[in-house]
């Protein structure tokens, strides 16, 4: 099992910070959490009046090995956040919560809005990362191929 250790992360954290010019316009908080129930490998908290946020990181069971390139993607999350906000905000007016179709809409969002913000982490981990090793973690625990397509034979 992996587990995140602060005196690794704290240099790192800073780093991107400074790297995608976080340093003066947030007020940014690592913390690690030892919670079993956080099942997350990172997530973010943000308080966009005070412009503060809190990145925590799941310190004993991270489904991803390369710390930086977790940080670096919920960073990246922070980067994006107004972007973020005006599309919920547009979904919101065009669609009515709940509904199958805001359902359909705010799904479609929120994947691609991941797959963005993990493509960008990537880019910038091959550009300015010391370890530009990618993380499999989650890949382990998926079903492979085959296990996804079993009992669908013969068609």
């Amino acid at each position: 099992m992996y587990e995140y250790k602060p005196e690794i992360l704290e240099p790192i954290f800073e780093k991107w910070r400074k790297i995608l010019r976080l340093t003066e316009s947030w007020d940014v908080r690592l913390e690690l959490i030892d919670d079993p129930g956080f099942k997350k490998t990172g997530d973010l908290k943000i308080d966009t009046t005070d412009r503060k946020a809190i990145i925590m990181l799941n310190a004993k069971n991270p489904r991803q090995e390369n710390p930086e390139e977790v940080i670096c993607h919920e960073l990246m999350h922070l980067k994006l956040y107004p972007l973020d906000q005006l599309t919920e905000d547009l979904i919101l007016a065009h669609y009515e919560e709940g509904t199958p179709e805001y359902r359909a809409v705010y799904r479609q969002f929120m994947e691609h809005l991941e797959i963005t913000v993990e493509e960008m982490a990537k880019c910038w981990l091959g550009a300015f990362g010391e370890d530009k090793e990618l993380s499999f973690g989650r890949c382990r625990e998926m079903k492979s191929f085959e296990e996804l397509y079993e009992g669908l034979r013969p068609l």
